[in-house]
């Protein structure tokens, strides 16, 4: 299983916008073959600062999300929304303690 983990910055007046277009899009992301886990998170300390956690069957299924119509559909409303370039770090979940 890959964990993909993005980190989004924005600006304070695109905030409300980028939280209405995840809220349109969530269940359609979360739905994309391979996809089995999303969970988005807002940094403790900055409001303007979220993270999404997903986790996908293997990369190949990733990829096959991030170079889809809806990836695109996306990326183009929520790019002009950032206050500095995104960051993404795809990671080998190893062991989970409950």
């Amino acid at each position: 299983m890959l964990v993909r983990i993005v980190k989004m910055g924005f600006y304070k007046q695109n905030v409300q916008s980028f939280l209405l277009n995840f809220n349109d899009t969530k269940k359609q992301i979360r739905n994309f073959e391979g996809c089995k886990f999303l969970e988005l998170y807002r940094d403790a300390h900055d409001p303007t600062v979220f993270f999404t956690y997903s986790y996908w069957e293997n990369e190949e299924a990733l990829e096959r999300y991030r170079k889809s119509e809806l990836f695109n559909t996306v990326w183009s409303k929520t790019k002009p929304l950032f206050s500095k370039p995104a960051k993404a770090w795809s990671v080998e979940k190893l062991e989970t303690l409950e």
